[in-house]
């Protein structure tokens, strides 16, 4: 059959079946099971109003419960058992969980995971803050908005390969195609090379060590009582977990900050970026930013419009800069959007995927979580392991589901 009309028999098919579900079922409801006539007219028209929105959300939860709930399940049933040979699974409990914990490629996975978690979010969300501040102040801001957010429609793979072409590498002497590799190759070693490869960097891996340390103080403070109150004991754990990783984070940072200034570079030489220890993670981590800048941009934007001009006049009458009427005025008023764009690349960055099996398959210390999952689901055929692999990332994503469930209650009330 040919894609196009296969297509829209899809289309036809599933809104026709969707307008007769609606159409029938309310049928079925209002003049076979509750008719509204006789002596429990009211009581009828009662019930089937209480029962009218389960009947449209029915659809709904039997899609979640088939496509989301059974697979966590099966998952977890999964990774607590192990196959035997001639077919079938034996029960192993927590073996596979202690055979993950064992392997050093889980343990890379694991802390480039974290390296993504903060750098990613992070630098998205600033970009696209900075992004929607300057683009409401130009003329040509509506286009350059179009191209900022294009890049979202990308899939991940095809931007990979967009950047594998960026960071090419051909042998010494030949001409290169790779921008990186061109610019590279016009350091000498000088005072540019100082700023641009030494100081710059350093300065961001500092930016981002104190970054990560603000976070732990912020996540740690109400466990000990700096505010006054306490976070009750799940929270309070996972608080405190947040803020170990974050210690872990810091370290890291400032290893890597002194290596910046003690490594020799190996000046006019191609390099091949992606095979770098800890900073191929950051090449294929400029991918990721590059597309969720625009999306960040987009919901900022939005919320900057919406604060009063009121507010920034006053700030304006009092004498503020600005930065001033920035930082302190208009950041207060859209913080609620500012967490949410953080949490929902953050939870992206947890599962990602494509752009590290696109660009190096886990190779050279880029190992991820979902890449760990992949290799031994369907490379390994191990299972167990893998399944395991996946409710370590489901766990690595609860906490931040559950902390926007209860800011949404919060606010509600």
């Amino acid at each position: 059959m040919n894609p196009a009309l296969q297509g829209l028999l899809t289309i036809v098919i599933g809104v026709g079946g969707c307008v007769a579900y609606f159409y029938f079922s309310n049928i079925i409801l209002d003049k076979v099971l509750f008719p509204p006539r006789g002596p429990n007219a009211g009581r009828n028209i009662n019930r089937a109003n209480m029962i009218r929105p389960w009947l449209f959300l029915l659809p709904a939860l039997l899609a979640l419960g088939l496509y989301l709930a059974y697979p966590v399940f099966e998952t977890l049933r999964l990774s607590l058992t192990q196959r035997v040979r001639g077919g079938g699974y034996e029960f192993v409990g927590l073996a596979n969980y202690q055979q993950m914990l064992r392997e050093p490629k889980f343990w890379e996975g694991f802390s480039n995971n974290l390296l993504w978690l903060i750098v990613v979010p992070a630098a998205s969300t600033a970009f696209g803050l900075l992004a929607a501040q300057l683009t409401d102040r130009i003329k040509w801001g509506a286009i350059a908005k179009s191209l900022i957010f294009m890049p979202m429609a990308i899939s991940f793979v095809g931007a990979a390969v967009i950047f594998k072409l960026i960071y090419d590498t051909r042998p010494s002497g030949q001409e290169q195609i790779g921008v990186l590799n061109a610019v590279w190759l016009g350091f000498d070693g000088g005072v540019g090379s100082f700023i641009w490869l030494r100081l710059v960097p350093g300065l961001l891996l500092l930016a981002l060590a104190a970054g990560a340390g603000v976070l732990a103080w912020s996540l740690i403070k109400p466990v000990i009582g700096r505010e006054g109150r306490s976070p009750g004991v799940i929270f309070g754990a996972l608080r405190i977990l947040g803020a170990v990783l974050m210690a872990g984070v810091v370290f890291v940072m400032l290893r890597q900050t002194l290596a910046v200034f003690t490594t020799e570079f190996p000046y006019g030489q191609p390099q091949t970026w992606l095979t770098i220890p800890f900073w191929n993670n950051f090449f294929l981590m400029i991918v990721l930013i590059w597309i969720q800048t625009g999306f960040a941009m987009v919901l900022l934007s939005a919320a900057l419009r919406g604060i009063p001009e009121e507010t920034v006049e006053a700030a304006i009458v009092d004498g503020a800069n600005p930065f001033q009427i920035f930082f302190k005025i208009k950041m207060p008023q859209i913080v609620g959007t500012i967490v949410v764009v953080w949490t929902t690349i953050t939870i992206i960055v947890l599962k990602v995927f494509d752009i590290v099996f696109a660009m190096t398959n886990g190779q050279w210390e880029t190992q991820v979580l979902a890449n760990y999952m992949y290799d031994k689901l369907f490379r390994a055929n191990d299972w167990g392991v893998g399944s395991a692999g996946a409710m370590v990332i489901m766990l690595m994503v609860t906490p931040i589901l559950i902390w926007n469930v209860y800011n949404a209650r919060k606010e509600m009330r």
